[in-house]
């Protein structure tokens, strides 16, 4: 195996073996272990017709002690319990969910990165619903397949600040609907926004609350955090994900000696932050060097474009928890 690890971009890359699990006549199958990277199913599956699906994103790390270790495995089985529960799929137990993304990881643990060069193995568990329906209604029927993949960075810049774009013309997810949870269905609301900022130049779009546009939603595929005043600052809403790597952000926010405020946040807030990032398991954490309003022209500078004080603690500190070169006090990260 040749892969250059220290130049690795957020992709696809084949590894040895996914793991499987099938819910049929009311149970779980005992998960497997294959090397088959398809699928076949019924043409009238839900998650083809009616969008029965979701999804989950975690890391792996191989540690400064050379073990690896998985973050938060916990967290992700709840989430995505939480996710089926909501589109009526069958729910996972947690234990054996857990238990699925540790044999696939240690199953390719030749793909996972060495330590030092910033990579990790990412991992990709998805649920969705096989059984035939022409009814709008929950198949009877779902597969669990968690999947692997090394991976770089998701944004190319790395650590360093990102310019986001509002766009107000397209929304992630309705305000009562499926914003909350980590349906494949949101991401794909997503792709003409992410695409237009791309085309103009920027990583990542920051949306608006979709009822009246007055407050700040999600940052793409992220969570928007801002900085101001020794307060760390994050959206509360029905249509924001809520994030593990912003749940776990919070934290050590908390034990650095910043006051943290998990609320709706008002537009009109962009421009008094000293800092504003974004994160999620993908990106970790991104600084945000500006925020362009094409409605207004105003461009939102934090920090003269430069990564904040605060990010840069943050960032560092959950990396080092996760590369086991500081100890785990929380009990974050699960050993294989």
């Amino acid at each position: 195996m040749d892969l250059d690890w220290k130049n690795l971009s957020f992709g696809y890359i084949k590894t040895d073996y996914n793991i499987r699990s099938y819910f049929r006549d009311g149970a779980w199958t005992t998960p497997e272990l294959t090397t088959d990277e398809t699928v076949t199913m019924h043409m009238a599956a839900t998650c083809l017709h009616y969008g029965q699906e979701a999804f989950e994103g975690q890391k792996a790390f191989r540690g400064a002690d050379g073990v690896i270790r998985i973050f938060r495995p916990e967290e992700n089985a709840k989430r995505m319990r939480s996710s089926a529960e909501y589109l009526k799929m069958a729910l996972p137990p947690v234990d054996m969910f857990v238990d699925m993304m540790k044999r696939v990881v240690k199953a390719n643990e030749r793909f996972v990165p060495p330590y030092g060069t910033g990579a990790s193995l990412y991992i990709r568990p998805v649920l969705f619903g096989t059984g035939p329906q022409v009814g709008v209604k929950p198949a009877g029927e779902y597969l669990l397949i968690v999947f692997v993949t090394p991976v770089g960075p998701y944004y190319k810049e790395g650590f360093n600040p990102i310019k986001v774009l509002i766009d107000r013309d397209h929304d992630r997810a309705a305000p009562l609907g499926t914003g909350h949870v980590k349906a494949g269905g949101n991401y794909a609301a997503s792709l003409t926004s992410a695409e237009i900022g791309h085309e103009k130049g920027y990583p990542s779009v920051l949306y608006l609350d979709a009822k009246e546009k007055k407050h700040i939603d999600e940052c793409g595929a992220a969570n928007f955090f801002g900085i101001r005043d020794g307060v760390y600052i994050t959206p509360k809403s029905h249509s924001v994900l809520p994030s593990i790597t912003n749940m776990s952000l919070m934290t050590l926010a908390a034990e650095m000696g910043l006051k943290v405020e998990q609320r709706p946040v008002d537009y009109d807030e962009l421009g008094t932050f000293d800092e504003a990032g974004s994160c999620g398991t993908a990106a970790v954490l991104s600084p945000i060097g500006s925020i362009y309003d094409p409605q207004t022209g105003h461009t939102f500078v934090y920090n003269d474009g430069k990564p904040g004080k605060w990010s840069e603690k943050l960032y560092h500190r959950l990396r080092a928890i996760q590369y086991a070169e500081e100890p785990d006090t929380y009990g974050w990260m699960a050993a294989l």
